[in-house]
């Protein structure tokens, strides 16, 4: 069982067609994010294909704050909130 959640929202392939994936995942152990581009060292990006990406990094940056916040000694999670 791997320790990382990928964000299944996201569904990005390159624009040159040859089948390279964005892959981005929260360790849900210690909260750091993971961008993967699989199949490749690099990717060519539609513009809203790379807005994609990067809502998705937001959306696991949030993540893993909250899991950090809640591994935090003497955090009090009755003032976490999220935007």
């Amino acid at each position: 069982m791997s320790a990382y959640s990928s964000d299944l929202d996201l569904m990005v392939t390159g624009a040159t067609g040859n089948g390279v994936e964005v892959d981005v995942a929260t360790n849900l152990l210690n909260g750091t994010v993971r961008l993967s581009v699989l199949w490749t060292q690099e990717i060519y990006l539609h513009p809203d294909d790379a807005e994609r990406v990067a809502h998705s990094l937001l959306r696991a940056a949030e993540h893993g704050r909250h899991i950090t916040e809640a591994r935090s000694p003497g955090t009090d999670q009755s003032t976490s909130h999220s935007d």
